[in-house]
Order: structure tokens, then sequence, then C-alpha cells
């Protein structure tokens, strides 16, 4: 999808009659939309959400449902283990990656168990079991992962490691249709309507309206063909998703994703950004993306990963992702993962993954140098990491990249080896920059009047790192501040 019409903003004084009128106008219904709806309502604000699609949900309710959370909330502790603000806040500052906001994470670590609390009362269930293997996600209903990385290195001597990955409870969940993140955004949209915010779906919201002295005050949508103008009292809330569908956006600021969009919807297409840039707001990681590697990390952790040099480049028993962040980015998507025949029975038998995930070796050899010549990389260079990897692994240990001991063995004949080449996809993470409070921001850092923002559409704890539900947590949380923001406006 490429950008199309025209996002200058509208003139207040160009608008005859108001079609519709509320307190806070939110534009989306995923969730940070949802979350924001809850909270201006809250306030005593008349709230208006307008959807584009046919119904409330958006990429949250495909998504597979974590919610980063920590510091020491409920399902933590039933869990049995402990953390802390500081232990989460020291390990998002590193994993989040260069330019990850100190501010937003703090305040995001401080208020974590609070909004953990928030998320049960609003409906949101959450099963108090543990989940204790490398998985993209849990099994079956559990409700408590390590979804970041945080027990591997570097991470596990930064921080004290503790799982942070929280997922809504749900029976024969199925992702992609009504799973975690579906039973995260049901209850949520149930208590949006339950405290009498009202929805209208079909409809796109086109242009801002601004009043004389810049004050957002309404948007231009359109529903069916028609112009609808919606006015604002207190202001308007951007929760429309990322720019992963647009093609001109994408082409501009993060070219390796085009082609290979991820764990988005087609409406994810930038429109809050283009809307809020003609404003004169700042955008911020515009670059950077998480990046999936379409492979279960089962079978990852008990190999090699190597780049087209037959060399290692990253611990396999890191957070999946960062394996897909750093394939695509730094070794230019050309990858593969080197199993012996013990290590790809024992992951078949430990993975709970669809097939789709549990890829097959496209290459068997007795030995190394059979296996290097058969995948076409340079002679020896394979036969050399092995050779390294081997030795110390003997002893159970890693010294070049770290892995844990519990994961490491040697690498013995018959070797195959899966094709992970292209087996990446993702989702843009730049977006608008935003307070603390969910204001957008202007270029010169000052609030623009009316105009607030969260979730994909907004620069928000991650920038060039990420950890399994750092979207659904930060866009929850802060369109929470989004809502009140407008609300109190």
């Amino acid at each position: 999808m490429s950008a199309t019409g025209t996002v200058r903003p509208c003139a207040a004084t160009d608008i005859g009659t108001w079609d519709l009128t509320a307190d806070v106008v939110v534009a989306g219904y995923g969730v940070a939309g949802a979350a924001a709806a809850v909270e201006a309502a809250r306030e005593g604000a008349e709230v208006l959400v307008l959807e584009r699609a046919g119904g409330w949900g958006g990429a949250a309710a495909l998504a597979g449902g974590f919610i980063y959370l920590g510091g020491g909330t409920a399902l933590q502790k039933a869990c049995g283990f402990d953390d802390s603000p500081e232990a989460m806040s020291a390990f998002l500052m590193a994993a989040m990656g260069p330019g990850a906001d100190a501010a937003k994470i703090s305040a995001y670590c401080e208020g974590s168990v609070a909004h953990f609390d928030w998320l049960v009362e609003c409906g949101v269930p959450f099963k108090p079991v543990f989940y204790g293997e490398p998985a993209w996600e849990p099994a079956a209903d559990e409700g408590l992962m390590y979804s970041g990385g945080e027990n591997a290195h570097p991470f596990d001597e930064i921080a004290q490691p503790a799982p942070r990955g929280h997922l809504p409870q749900m029976s024969d969940k199925r992702t992609g249709e009504r799973g975690g993140g579906y039973m995260l955004m049901k209850p949520l949209v149930e208590t949006a309507e339950r405290l009498g915010v009202k929805a209208r779906y079909d409809t796109r919201v086109e242009q801002l309206v601004v009043e004389q002295d810049g004050r957002v005050c309404g948007v231009v949508a359109r529903t069916y063909g028609q112009r609808v103008t919606v006015r604002a009292r207190r202001g308007v809330v951007l929760a429309s998703g990322s720019f992963t569908y647009n093609e001109d956006m994408l082409a501009a600021h993060a070219p390796l994703l085009l082609d290979r969009p991820g764990s988005a919807v087609e409406e994810h297409d930038g429109l809050a950004v283009r809307l809020a840039q003609a404003l004169g707001a700042g955008i911020a990681h515009m670059d950077a993306c998480e990046v999936a590697i379409h492979m279960d990390p089962q079978y990852l952790i008990r190999g090699i990963v190597v780049n087209d040099r037959g060399q290692r480049f990253i611990n396999e028993d890191t957070y999946p992702g960062r394996i897909g962040q750093a394939a695509l980015y730094k070794q230019e998507n050309q990858t593969f993962l080197v199993l012996d025949e013990d290590g790809f029975e024992q992951a078949r038998k430990a993975s709970a993954a669809p097939e789709i995930l549990q890829l097959q070796p496209k290459w068997v050899c007795e030995s190394a140098a059979e296996l290097a010549s058969e995948m076409g990389l340079p002679p020896g260079a394979l036969e050399a990491t092995l050779e390294v990897y081997n030795r110390h692994a003997e002893g159970g240990r890693d010294p070049l990249l770290h892995k844990a001991s519990r994961w490491v063995r040697p690498l013995r004949g018959p070797l195959g080896a899966v094709d992970l080449r292209g087996m990446t996809s993702g989702f843009a993470l730049g977006g608008l920059t935003t307070s603390t409070d969910s204001e957008v921001l202007h270029v010169n850092g000052e609030p623009i009047p009316g105009l607030f923002a969260a979730g994909r559409a907004t620069a928000g704890i991650a920038a060039w790192g990420y950890a399994s539900g750092a979207s659904l947590g930060d866009g929850s949380f802060f369109g929470r501040r989004a809502g009140r923001s407008a609300a109190r406006a």
C-alpha cells in the first residue's frame, strides 16, 4: 500500500456543521485505542472511537497476546518469581536498543504492577502457571514465560532475570484467529462499552481539524464514501497502528522490511504518523523493526546458527526476535541452522509449535566438510566453526557467544542444515514522538495542543531492540495515559 490522498489539516473555520461531537475522539480500536477509551471514559469524558475496519481488535486481537510486565506482579509472585522495577528497567534499557527512551521506560516499569492490576480489573484473565520451555509462546494457556531473553547473555549479567511475558488465558487458542490477543482485547472493549464508549466502524480518519491557534479540535473522516466531520471538545487520540503496510514509508525508512510484513494488519498504513507530521510532529526510530525468524526456538537453541560464511554470530538461546533482527540487519538475511540428528530428535519431541515453524533440513551429510560443500559455504569455514564450538562444548562451555551451558553440547555427524535464508518477517517500531503523558510532540519538543497518541503509531519503549509483549504492553499502558490526558485537556 502506498500513501495517497491529502493529510494536510483542515481549518475549523472551514467546517460548517459538525456531524458528530464527543469530548474525546479516538482513531483506532486496537489495544492502545481501547485502553485510551476506557481511561477517558473513567475521567468522565464522552468518548467516540472511529475504527476503519469492520470491528474492534486490530493487530492486537490477532497477536499471540504477550503483555510485557514486571516489577513484581501478582502473576509473577504466584509463579514463584521475584522482580523489581529497578531490575525490569535495567533489562529494558539494555534490551530495547540504542536510543531507548529512559523516561518512558522508567514510567513503564514503575507503573507495571498497577497496570497488571488494571488489566485484571478490566477482566483480562491470567493463569498462574509458568512455561519454561524455549518457544515463541506457551504450548497451552500458561500465563507467564521469558519473552525477551532475560535469562540469556548478556542480559542475565545486567539484571536479575525474571519472566515478564504475561499472556491472557484462553483455552484452545488459535493464534491468528482468537488467541491471547483476542482475550486481551475482548475484556477491554467490553469494559469500554459498559462505561458508555461509542464506536463507529468502517470509518477512516483522513484529516485533523485545527483551530486558528493550532489546537486540534476534531477530525474529518470518511465512511462508506461519505465525508463525516467529528468535533473533539477536549482532544484527539491517534491509535491506528504502525506504517508496516505502507510501501512508500517502508522504502523511505525501513527498506529491508519491504515484501516481508508480519504481526501487523493492512490498516497499519502509517496514517497517524502522516496526519501528525502534517502539523509538525516529530518522529523517532523510523528505521527500527522487530523481526521474527520462522523457526521454533526448540531447534535453534540446540544447534548453531551460522551466516553464509559459516560463522556463528549470536547466542542461540537468546530471544528469537533478536536472532531475527541480527539475521536481517547484520547478516543480509543469509543464515542457516546446523544441528545433529540427536538435536533434531530432541527438539521434535519437545516442540509444541505448528509445523510451519518446524522446518526440516535441506541438506544432510555425514561430515561438516560435506555439509559445507552442499550448502555452498567457503571451504573450511563451517568445519572451523564446529571445531571451536565442539571443543568447548565438551565441557559445557561457549566462551565465544556465551550460550547457557544447559544447551551446549558437541554436534556430531550426521549433520543437517535448515535453510533460513529469507525466513524472516517483521513490523516497524518507529513512529511519533510523545511525552510520558502521551502528548504528541512537535519537532521543537513542545506538545501539539489537543493531540495525543499511543501504540505502534508512536516510538514507544522499544527503540532498536524488542521483547515479545512490548507493543501490547506500552500500547495499553501509554494508551491509558493518552485517554486520561485527552479527557483532562
